[in-house]
């Protein structure tokens, strides 16, 4: 803790102090219940097959995903690594993440700027973002190939939502700091730049946060259907061997990708917040 926090500190209220002890102590609370349950659920998963209440043919265990990962480690002429097949799907996922946040966010600022546009393209946007994705992976397969389908599925599942998300955003920003703004003289692309764009910084991170699970999906089910790489392919060939070791180990490590990009997104929101 600084000086100044410190010092600051010191000459708080003891109602001041007494609620950052309580906050202080909810949020001890709140980490150490997390652990709790993932503890539990750890537990529950090793004993239940051990046990024989669940077929472990089709669980695992939480005990063998270390050394499969590390039976993994070493690529084969059959099989590629599993940091191959990880960074494969992390490179997948964070350029169909940034596609779909640049453009949708282009789109967005786009129908914005032009409202007459928005109404004729509205119901086509809510029917293309309820529509399920997956109907499109043998399309995208036909029509881009084994590479670039897994690139247009991550797109396609994320893209719609972050135009949606994003101009809902633009639309609640205060009418009344838009007509200050016009009573100054400024231009649409100014108002656009200086008083929407800062104005959705909440929503623009809650978009980041629902891309960054559904880029993720997006690459998976692609790689289901037409890759030779990446965790999604290796959850498929670990399923068609039926060897679940593979499968839960690659399922857990996409649990970890997901955590990482979850507190990668929230740091800079914290760093984001404080700047404002």
């Amino acid at each position: 803790m600084s000086k100044a926090n410190s010092a600051t500190l010191a000459s708080a209220s003891p109602q001041y102090r007494n609620w950052l002890q309580r906050n202080r102590r909810d949020q001890i609370f709140v980490r150490v219940t997390q652990l709790a349950v993932l503890l539990v659920l750890l537990i529950l998963w090793e004993v239940l097959p051990k046990a024989q209440i669940i077929n472990p043919l089709f669980t695992s265990y939480p005990s063998m995903l270390w050394p499969t990962f590390l039976e993994l480690l070493t690529a084969t002429p059959q099989q590629a690594s599993i940091l191959s097949h990880t960074l494969s799907t992390v490179v997948a996922t964070v350029i169909g993440f940034a596609a779909a946040m640049v453009l949708g966010t282009t789109i967005a600022a786009t129908l914005w700027w032009w409202n007459s546009l928005y109404k004729v393209l509205d119901p086509y946007l809510v029917v293309a973002n309820a529509m399920p994705k997956t109907a499109f992976v043998p399309i995208f397969y036909i029509w881009l190939g084994a590479t670039l389908s897994i690139y247009g599925m991550s797109l396609a599942i994320s893209l719609f939502v972050t135009i949606l998300m994003i101009y809902s955003g633009f639309q609640s920003i205060d009418p009344n700091k838009i007509k200050l703004a016009q009573s100054f003289g400024a231009s649409k692309g100014q108002i656009l730049r200086k008083v929407v764009l800062p104005g959705s910084v909440p929503t623009l991170i809650a978009t980041l946060k629902v891309n960054a699970g559904l880029s993720l999906v997006g690459v998976v089910v692609g790689e289901f259907q037409s890759a030779n790489l990446g965790l999604g392919y290796l959850i498929q060939y670990g399923s068609q061997i039926f060897k679940m070791n593979i499968v839960m180990t690659a399922v857990t490590i996409l649990a970890i990708v997901s955590s990482v990009m979850y507190l990668a997104i929230s740091w800079l929101e914290a760093v984001v917040m404080r700047r404002r």
